[in-house]
């Protein structure tokens, strides 16, 4: 479907998403995500709230001295308190003081608030209203009206409802934006009311939604639907209690199954690297089962999936994952059957071997008995399969390793040593860690840096530990698996001993080969032409 229409994308991760828990963002933070945005081309960033808090001020503040290329920045805030008129109101100065050519103020259209929360009549709050654009407009700048609630105060009173965003489009604003603040509306209701409301209005019409059903996208697709043109949400769906409609979801919706222009094509081939981007900027682990984006999205297990999705990729899949800059995964475990293999050996451009895969396949499954769990950690699985080939190129020889965990002025230091071998040369190092594994990969990475420098943006991202035959008490075996990144690629690894440290310096050492064979580029199809099994 090709239509091309241009639907407006504004984010708001930086006010509205940084208000989920767990989210937090720095000064700098803030600066790189929005550089980040106007790269991709977003329509609208929104900054914060001028006037709200210090950092908020400070961020317009530096924000004035530089130039977007695509984007323009938003200041957030609200009609006039209803005690002052819009001139003496300090948060409406602040957002003129902001600097920013566009302003989104919010203003309530559900009488509910008006009577309990705001304590004035119907009348005084289209007032406030009039009076806050008006007053914005005066000082020549560019209004979008956010009405808070207007779903629920549609459906408990139409009429009132439909006056707050007239009042707001006769005063001037630009936008005019539908909020279901409390996330509560389902998408036939979106549908049919937005329809309503672009009857009505000669203004543009966006869409707020928030997450609180599991909703937030599917109510994004339906405003558009509908007529909505401007759509607001936040990367990841980041935002407060369930979070926001994730724009990472919303975009390929709309762009590729709906056939509207968000993004230029080449910027949507690189979506899921701006996800990742921002979970990385905000210290928060991916969850794998994100669509689109998530690592799991386009992740085949079963050997009947794998084995449709290596003849025809669209039996199992609804869209090519290139598209939005992911990559199809094929999983390995007990559940494997002979064609995961084969697609994963093709994957590095080995002929069809049924001996091999046999061998493998018996691997898998004795392991697994054991407690490994490859799907997981397919980083393990590379390294194993090239060992079983006799293609692994060992880029660095572990001579020995010790912790020691011990207090220190009243606080617990772990302190790890670790001697490696790179080809003839030695090396001995010490490091200092919050914990046992941390300070081992700090000393590891202290030991290799000197000779492989692409370990430098390695980051480990996760660490699960799981105790397998628990009745054995302290004598049971401890699986460990890691999660690491670099600026590309997210892998895992897995080690398995009835010591934990042992266990997670086995998964640590993997994690670390699996980076320098990959950055070396020592590949199945290059290592292939050297030796053949």
């Amino acid at each position: 479907m090709k239509n091309n229409k241009k639907i407006e994308i504004y984010d708001t991760t930086l006010r509205d998403g940084a208000q989920g828990e767990n989210v937090f963002f720095t000064l700098p933070d803030q600066i790189k995500i929005v550089e980040k945005l106007d790269e991709f081309g977003f329509d609208f960033i929104e900054g914060g709230w001028p006037g709200s808090n210090p950092k908020a001020e400070e961020f317009f503040k530096k924000m004035a001295s530089k130039k977007l290329k695509h984007s323009k920045l938003v200041a957030f805030g609200s009609t006039r308190r209803k005690n002052l008129p819009a001139e003496k109101d300090p948060f409406l100065k602040a957002l003129v003081d902001a600097g920013t050519d566009v302003i989104i103020i919010f203003g309530k259209s559900w009488d509910l608030h008006v009577r309990e929360v705001l304590r004035i009549s119907l009348k005084e709050n289209l007032d406030l209203i009039a009076d806050s654009i008006g007053f914005l407009k005066s000082n020549g700048k560019t209004v979008f009206f956010d009405a808070e609630h207007f779903f629920d105060g549609y459906k408990e009173n139409r009429e009132y409802a439909m006056k707050t965003l007239l009042v707001a489009q006769e005063s001037g604003a630009e936008r005019v934006v539908l909020c279901d603040t409390n996330g509560g509306t389902l998408p036939f209701e979106v549908e049919g009311i937005v329809a309503d409301v672009c009857g009505l209005l000669k203004t543009p019409v966006g869409m707020h939604a928030h997450n609180d059903s599991g909703l937030g996208v599917a109510n994004s697709v339906a405003a558009v639907r509908a007529g909505a043109m401007h759509i607001h949400g936040t990367i990841n769906g980041f935002g407060e209690r369930c979070g926001n409609a994730d724009l990472t979801a919303i975009i390929p919706i709309l762009q590729l199954k709906m056939g509207f222009k968000c993004l230029e094509e080449e910027k949507l081939k690189h979506l899921t690297g701006l996800s990742r981007y921002v979970y990385e900027v905000a210290n928060i682990v991916p969850p794998g089962n994100q669509p689109f984006v998530g690592l799991s999205a386009f992740a085949h297990k079963g050997g009947v999936h794998v084995d449709a999705v290596g003849k025809n990729p669209r039996t199992y899949e609804h869209i090519s994952p290139e598209k939005v800059g992911n990559q199809r995964r094929v999983l390995v475990s007990e559940l494997s059957g002979k064609s995961t293999i084969l697609q994963k050996l093709g994957k590095y451009g080995i002929e069809k071997q049924p001996g091999l895969v046999k061998e493998i396949l018996d691997k898998i499954g004795q392991l697994e008995k054991n407690g490994y769990q490859f799907e997981a950690a397919e980083a393990s699985f590379d390294i194993m399969v090239r060992k079983l080939l006799g293609l692994y190129n060992e880029p660095f020889q572990v001579e020995g390793f010790r912790v020691i965990v011990e207090e220190r002025n009243e606080k617990v230091i772990a302190e790890a040593t670790v001697k490696i071998r790179v080809g003839k040369k030695s090396e001995y190092t010490v490091a200092e860690g919050n914990g046992p594994v941390n300070a081992l990969d700090n000393a590891l990475r202290k030991a290799l840096l000197p000779f492989y420098d692409c370990i430098s943006n390695l980051k480990l991202t996760d660490y699960k530990v799981r105790i397998l035959h628990p009745e054995k008490a302290t004598g049971a075996v401890t699986r460990v698996l890691i999660e690491s990144m670099d600026g590309n690629e997210t892998w895992g690894t897995i080690g398995l001993s009835e010591n934990i440290i042992e266990a997670s310096w086995l998964a640590l050492i993997d994690s670390f080969t699996y980076k320098i064979l990959k950055e070396a580029g020592h590949s199945f199809i290059q290592d292939a032409g050297q030796k053949n099994p």
